[in-house]
């Protein structure tokens, strides 16, 4: 009998025009320019004045047994490891779970409290596929972004599941999802209205 695996998911804002981040990122604006006076206070206000109704959604965002992320995700930190940068989350951050940072710069594994621990990953994404899925075991991993990260994902047909929560906005440039992806299949599987955004999962087929 095969061991059953989990699901490769992953959740994304953006706007409707397609953009989960604008122009002129920053350590102090890590969304850019998106219209608002601070931490990508417009693009990700249904996470923030809206979690209550959103919770479904926000819990399901860290129910992944092992999550990837980006290394600008991550930080504003390029280059070398010139400083003890551990992620915009604090001491104690929402993952609970490992967390593959992908890197072209050596780093040594950085446990944090509450049981999150951040990996770093130099030798591609199907390499922290692959340790992701071993410390998953049958729970399911997720690509927690940015949208550059997404897209490699699923140009490579990696991803089984696209959760996107899209904002009824215009951002115009910046990062977008699907730059540089082949065309894709995609079936929608459920989709939700809320007061600042609407969420959308579409299984992909191909």
């Amino acid at each position: 009998m095969n061991k059953a695996i989990g699901k490769v998911t992953c959740d994304l804002t953006i706007s409707v025009d397609g953009y989960s981040a604008g122009l002129n990122q920053s350590e102090k604006r890590p969304f850019g320019d998106d219209g608002g006076d601070g931490w990508g206070d417009k693009l990700h206000a249904w996470f923030v004045e809206s979690a209550e109704e959103n919770k479904a959604e926000i819990d399901r965002m860290t129910a992944a047994k092992a999550f990837i992320m980006g290394r600008n995700m991550f930080g504003p930190v390029r280059g070398e490891w010139d400083r003890q940068w551990n992620g915009w989350w604090g001491d104690n951050p929402p993952y609970h779970a490992p967390v593959f940072v992908l890197t072209h710069y050596p780093r040594d594994p950085q446990p944090m409290d509450g049981g999150t621990t951040y990996y770093f990953v130099t030798d591609g994404i199907e390499s922290a596929l692959a340790q992701a899925r071993a410390a998953a075991g049958d729970g399911d991993v997720a690509i927690q972004g940015g949208a550059t990260t997404i897209n490699q994902y699923l140009a490579a047909g990696l991803i089984d599941e696209l959760r996107l929560h899209i904002v009824p906005m215009t951002l115009g440039a910046g990062t977008r999802l699907f730059d540089g992806v082949p065309p894709l299949t995609l079936e929608q599987v459920s989709s939700r209205a809320a007061r600042l955004v609407t969420h959308v999962t579409y299984r992909v087929l191909s």
